[in-house]
């Protein structure tokens, strides 16, 4: 060893000494608090009784969250991945009789709204089409004030309360000694947290389900999560839980699909988002809304708290209250789409909330997040956080403050400024907390009324078609595969016992596993309807068809389907081996928007092979072109030619005859009857009876 080579080793010796005292295992030792204290417990925020409120002097619980708060600078520690547009909302009609809220008055009047739609797992920099819950956070500018309605593209969540978020997230984040998988939950910590916490059962079904991969943030539901109360003019209360209905249905990617989304087109969810608006196909929302009265709080066999719940729409209806259109998209993404702050403790007089015990510790959390990731107490002065209508307090300084504040008086209670800014009462619009009695000795556990883990998830099994119970297990199924401990492959396939015999051994035989001999899942024979994406609105608008096409395309052929395609509001794009011009059989010509190198038909809703001998000979020696027709098919969406288009169907093994959503059109003039039944093929999504 040189005498260079022995500094570097001495060196190294001694960094890695100085470090020693920093690393632990923490194997073996108690849990405690940063200050040293030992903790109790590390499940149960301190509550006033068992379903009250969390209190603030519970120092263990705003540690361990200002901690995770804090963690990840300057993206997001959740919700890093996102895309948002402007838009508006108008109510349908008055709704004083349940809320006081001025927004949901006047049919005529027009909110501003800015809407955020995100990723929870990933990074800022991962793909949009990964499997993950969704984030759907809407902003309304009222004229009370802001009022953010904060929820995801999943109802319920994997918690029932706020001291197990900051545990959640770090099991589905990349794992700390590696950081891998990134945007992935297909490992062994998050299952792990899973089997470990058989709340979360409910939530992963849906997670593990087609809802998890959506077709566009166009085409996904939106839920508030937890329960809130409306509360009218005259004091009364209801219990009231938020959802978005989008007006193209529900629709969803398969996996296969989704997985070479990300890694042809990472932005695909972000793209189809501003896209559409940019075209004038403005995304829209319905408003729906479903409440119980609070003298039937205790009437149902769920508690109405529970935030791993759902209010089965078949018990409690949806009523559509407005419509959301978002017209606008952001001019700067970092300004508006990163910068804005979001917490579900901004509310307007006429909504409240209640002591959904995770509801109570996001109410902390949200506020407190802000002040890393927006650099301190001044966040609500960024433009697109600033409310539309005046504020005035007695707040001063702080970091980033914009504000240039005139006078002397910085306090409440002054006689030197007569008092100003003064309060307001609450029948002259001021904000007044829901008078609900409170009483309890101070504990840190659950209600019994939480104890069920499983009825719901069963309920969400029964009310899914075959065709997406088969998507279910072969979620599980992919997950499951990629985690390397076997006994925690052992646990999860234990977990499905307790919803469905089938699901566990259709999974447990992917794993080589058998399921345990005396499991017996509850008895729940409901189902709810409203559940499954195979009972969704289905319609043609902004959907995009794939045309392959080379020089001597059938022009009437062609030139006819996009003409009915276009009176349909679906978008058609024509695909060729190069950029350019084509020249039909007729002499007319048409522009190509992408090749088969730049595009694929995962970027498509359905194809069309042009006719035409020529082109279709050309198309028919291009690999590309044959397996853009083998992958579509495959992926259950209609494809459509002429006779001689038809060619290609039969290079790509596709037997044309009789297979559902393949249309094959008769006539290479008179297309109007044929586009029909192509449009129809379309509009239905997917084909699923291809899988039987």
């Amino acid at each position: 060893m040189n005498k260079d080579e022995k500094n570097h080793s001495v060196n190294e010796t001694s960094k890695d000494q100085q470090l020693e005292q920093f690393r632990s295992g923490h194997d073996g030792e108690a849990l405690t608090t940063n200050q040293g204290v030992r903790v109790t417990d590390d499940e149960h925020s301190l509550k006033a009784g068992v379903r009250g409120p969390t209190l603030m002097e519970d120092f263990h619980f705003r540690e361990k969250m200002t901690h995770f708060d804090h963690e990840r600078i300057p993206e997001r520690a959740v919700h890093a991945r996102g895309y948002a547009a402007h838009g508006y909302f108008q109510v349908y009609e008055p709704m004083a009789e349940y809320t006081k809220a001025k927004f949901l008055q006047d049919p005529g009047k027009k909110t501003p709204v800015f809407v955020r739609f995100s990723t929870v797992a990933g990074s800022r920099g991962s793909g949009d089409t990964v499997r993950d819950v969704r984030g759907f956070a809407t902003k309304f500018y009222t004229e009370e004030g802001n009022y953010d309605l904060v929820g995801n593209n999943i109802p319920v969540f994997f918690i029932q309360d706020a001291i197990k978020f900051p545990d959640l997230v770090h099991s589905f984040k990349p794992e700390p000694h590696n950081e891998i998988p990134q945007a992935s939950t297909a490992h062994d910590t998050f299952w792990d947290f899973v089997v470990n916490n058989p709340e979360s059962a409910h939530t992963v079904i849906w997670a593990m389900s087609d809802r998890a991969i959506p077709r566009s943030y166009r085409m996904m539901e939106g839920f508030g999560v937890h329960t809130f109360r409306f509360v009218n003019e005259q004091g009364k209360a209801r219990f009231v839980k938020f959802h978005w209905k989008p007006v193209l249905g529900v629709h969803s990617l398969v996996w296969d699909e989704a997985q070479k989304l990300a890694g042809k087109d990472p932005d695909f969810h972000r793209k189809d988002l501003y896209e559409a608006i940019e075209k004038g196909d403005y995304p829209e929302f319905e408003l729906g809304v479903q409440m119980i009265e609070e003298e039937d709080e205790f009437k149902f066999d769920f508690d109405v708290l529970d935030p791993t719940k759902i209010w089965p729409e078949e018990l409690v209806p949806v009523k559509i209250i407005g419509k959301m259109t978002l017209d606008r998209n952001v001019t700067n993404v970092f300004a508006e789409t990163e910068q804005v702050a979001f917490h579900p403790g901004h509310v307007v007089p006429g909504i409240d909330f209640t002591n959904d015990p995770l509801l109570q510790g996001r109410l902390f959390s949200y506020t407190d997040t802000q002040l890393t990731r927006l650099g301190g107490p001044n966040f609500h002065e960024i433009p697109i956080n600033r409310p539309v209508c005046p504020f005035h307090n007695n707040q001063r300084d702080g970091m980033h403050r914009m504000t240039i504040d005139r006078g002397q008086v910085s306090y409440h209670q002054n006689s030197l400024q007569n008092n100003n800014p003064k309060p307001v009462p609450a029948n002259e619009g001021g904000f007044e907390h829901y008078q609900e009695k409170v009483e309890g000795r101070k504990v840190r556990q659950r209600s019994d009324s939480f104890n069920d883990h499983y009825s719901q998830a069963i309920l969400f099994w029964n009310s899914m078609s075959d065709v997406e119970k088969q998507h279910i297990i072969d979620a599980y199924s992919f997950e499951l595969g990629k985690v390397k401990s076997k006994d925690i492959q052992k646990k999860v396939v234990e977990m499905l016992s307790n919803i469905d015999s089938f699901l566990a051994e259709q999974v447990a035989d992917s794993l080589g596993m058998e399921v345990p001999a005396d499991s017996k899942p509850m008895e729940v024979t409901l189902t709810s309807p409203a559940l499954s994406q195979m009972n969704t609105v289905k319609l043609p608008n902004t959907r995009k068809v794939a045309i392959l096409a080379d020089n001597g395309f059938n022009g009437a052929e062609i030139f006819g389907l996009m003409e009915m395609l276009e009176k349909s509001g679906i978008t058609a794009e024509v695909i060729s081996q190069k950029l350019g011009m084509l020249k039909g059989d007729d002499g007319r010509e048409i522009e190509v928007n992408h090749t088969f190198l730049t595009s694929s038909s995962v970027l498509y809703d359905a194809l069309y092979v042009a006719g035409g001998q020529q082109s279709v000979e050309s198309l028919k020696q291009k690999k590309e072109a044959v397996y853009f027709v083998d992958e579509a098919y495959s992926h259950f969406k209609a494809i459509g030619a002429g006779i001689e288009g038809s060619v290609l169907f039969a290079a790509a093994g596709i037997n044309a005859e009789g297979a559902p959503g393949v249309v094959v059109f008769e006539s290479s003039k008179e297309v109007t009857g044929d586009s029909q039944k192509f449009i129809d093929a379309v509009i239905a999504h997917r084909h699923w009876n291809r899988m039987m």
